[in-house]
């Protein structure tokens, strides 16, 4: 445990910071599952519409910084060509 009163500060800013981050990670893969669902269930409508849910969250989270830029791009293309292929067949 920290003594000093600028470290234990921290720990409670990290402590928040952590649980918002969290929080945020898990709305983006409840999206990103809802997306799959819908695509296995075959109904294109409703995979686009999730789709650009999921891009918009996705943008959302690099945004803030809660995950990376170029991790929410390669999530957001690989979501496009799963949806473009499901589409084609």
């Amino acid at each position: 445990m920290a003594n000093i009163k600028s470290a234990k500060k921290r720990i409670s800013v990290i402590e928040a910071k952590t649980a918002k981050n969290r929080r945020v990670k898990e709305h983006v893969k409840a999206v990103l599952k809802n997306f799959e669902k819908a695509l296995a269930e075959g109904d294109m409508e409703e995979a686009e519409k999730k789709l650009r849910l999921a891009e918009k969250k996705l943008m959302k989270a690099a945004s803030k910084n809660v995950i990376h830029k170029k991790a929410a791009s390669r999530k957001v293309s690989r979501l496009n060509k799963k949806f473009n292929q499901a589409k084609a067949n």
